[in-house]
C-alpha cells in the first residue's frame, strides 16, 4: 500500500489551486513518488508546497514550480528533452513519464548526479540518461532537441543551448540576477528566440562556463 498517495493527491490539489492545468504534468506527479528522490529525514515534508535542501547548497524546487514549468514546456509524446540541473532527478522523471522516451539530464555536482541516479532507480525509472558535465554547454552528441530546460539561475540563455535546440523548439529559464530572475519561456524561430516573460521566481545559480561561474 502506497502511504504516501493522499498527500500527492493533496499536492496535486495544490498546484490545480494555482492554475496548473495540463493533464499529464499532474497524471506524472500523481504517479511519480515524489519521496523517493529527497533525503530521507525529509520524506514527511515530500508533498509540502516549499523547496526542500538535497544537499551540496542545493534545493529541489517546490512541487508547484516544478509543475508549472513542466506545462510552460509543451511536452508531448515522444519529444527529445535536454534537462540543465537534475538535482534530485524528480524532475527528469516526470519529464520522462509524459514524454515516453530518453530524457538527456546533466549534473555539475559529481555526487548529486550519482544521488539523482540511486533516486531513479529506487523509482524505478528507466529513461533518464544522468551526465555528469556542464550542462551550459549542452550535448552535442545528442542534439537537436525539441525542448530545453534550465533549472537554475543564469545570465542569459547559453549560446550553445540554443544552437542545439530544434527550430520551433522551446526552451525554458529563470534568467537575471543571482538574487532573483524572470521565468522566460522561448521559441526558436530560424536563427531567434521569441521570448515570453512567465513571472518572477528564484532560483539557485547555474554554475558553468555560460552560468554564474
Amino acid at each position: 500500500m502506497d502511504k504516501f498517495l493522499e498527500k500527492r493527491k493533496l499536492m496535486i490539489e495544490v498546484i490545480k489551486n494555482y492554475g496548473v492545468k495540463d493533464k499529464n504534468v499532474l497524471n506524472a506527479m500523481l504517479k511519480i513518488p515524489r519521496h523517493l528522490f529527497i533525503p530521507k529525514q525529509l520524506k514527511n515534508e515530500a508533498y509540502e508546497d516549499y523547496p526542500l535542501h538535497i544537499g551540496h547548497n542545493q534545493t529541489i524546487s517546490q512541487p508547484y514550480t516544478i509543475a508549472f514549468m513542466i506545462e510552460a514546456l509543451e511536452l508531448k509524446k515522444g519529444d527529445k528533452v535536454l534537462e540543465i540541473g537534475t538535482g534530485s532527478g524528480y524532475s527528469a522523471s516526470l519529464i520522462s513519464y509524459i514524454t515516453k522516451t530518453e530524457v538527456y539530464t546533466t549534473e555539475i555536482i559529481s555526487s548529486l548526479a550519482l544521488k539523482a541516479e540511486e533516486n531513479l532507480e529506487r523509482a524505478k525509472i528507466k529513461n533518464v540518461i544522468v551526465i555528469y558535465a556542464d550542462g551550459t554547454l549542452g550535448l552535442k552528441k545528442y542534439a537537436p532537441f525539441d525542448k530545453i530546460l534550465l533549472n537554475a539561475a543564469c545570465p542569459d540563455f547559453p549560446e550553445p543551448l540554443i544552437d542545439q535546440l530544434k527550430d520551433k523548439g522551446i526552451i525554458l529559464a529563470p534568467i537575471g540576477g543571482i538574487f532573483g530572475q524572470d521565468m522566460i519561456k522561448a521559441r526558436k524561430i530560424g536563427k531567434r528566440l521569441e521570448r515570453k516573460n512567465l513571472g518572477s521566481f528564484i532560483f539557485v545559480p547555474l554554475v558553468g562556463q555560460f552560468g554564474w561561474k
